[in-house]
């Protein structure tokens, strides 16, 4: 799992957080929250969309809002070449 992750990273995917507010049918008048993280690219996120399109489809709850945090977890300043090596004996 950890290996997927890290190929998702390098070929361009963030770390996204969305905050899913949402009203269940029997009680219309309480607003719930929802909090979902996942890897997806900014700023199309196709694995967002398909999640809130199975919401959509198969969860009876109304959404409300949705809120949106996304950082690259692996970027350029973070790379650095090794200018040499230490050796201990």
């Amino acid at each position: 799992m950890a290996q997927e992750d890290l190929l998702l990273q390098l070929k361009g995917y963030g770390l996204m957080t969305a905050e899913i507010s949402y009203y269940m049918p029997d009680h219309p008048a309480l607003l719930q929250t929802f909090i979902w993280q996942q890897y997806d690219v900014a700023p199309q996120f196709p694995v967002l969309h398909r999640f809130l399109d199975h919401w959509r489809r198969e969860i009876e709850a109304a959404l409300h809002s949705i809120r949106i945090a996304h950082r690259h977890l692996i970027g350029p300043v973070e790379w650095r070449a090794v200018d040499g090596i230490i050796s201990i004996h």
